[in-house]
């Protein structure tokens, strides 16, 4: 390919990325879509998210530095695209801790935007740490203990 024939399909470097970003988002959403839809139980389901988020991030290091870098940075590329992806998790949540509510395994007087940012955001923070440690871990190994945190934190007392 000759210099500048990249700039036919694509703006400039800012669009190269947000393209980027964009088509790779939507391939983890529909993982993340189909692993919820498989389980029965609310506990089942949040194991499946989680488990797949995390190999995602881990199978491809790069795309997950990039992912995080740009749903991290004041000046987002691509800011409406990623509000939506965003959304998107955030809502795959709602739906899990619905069930579960419905379930009585998760309790009923939780506040849901508070439980969506809990969850998203420790497994955000544990993709992160994996991220800064240089990939020397298997990241997939923290979903169990993510979840037990999740259920045990936000269950409901028998």
């Amino acid at each position: 390919m000759a210099d500048g024939t990249i700039y036919l399909y694509f703006k400039n470097k800012d669009d190269i990325l947000v393209q980027f970003y964009q088509y790779k988002a939507r391939q983890i959403f529909e993982r993340f879509r189909d692993a919820v839809d498989q389980p029965e139980t609310a506990e089942e389901k949040l194991r499946c998210l989680i488990r797949v988020h995390l190999q995602e991030f881990q199978k491809d290091r790069n795309m997950a530095i990039v992912y995080q870098a740009e749903t991290h940075q004041n000046r987002r590329l691509g800011h409406e695209q990623i509000k939506e992806m965003s959304k998107m998790y955030r809502d795959i949540i709602s739906e899990v801790v619905e069930l579960g509510q419905e379930e009585g395994a998760i309790r009923k007087d939780l506040y849901m935007g508070i439980v969506k940012r809990f969850i998203n955001g420790a497994v955000d923070d544990v993709i992160n740490s994996w991220i800064h440690s240089g990939g020397q871990y298997d990241l997939v190994t923290m979903a169990d203990p993510l979840v037990d945190l999740f259920i045990r934190g936000i269950g409901s007392r028998g």
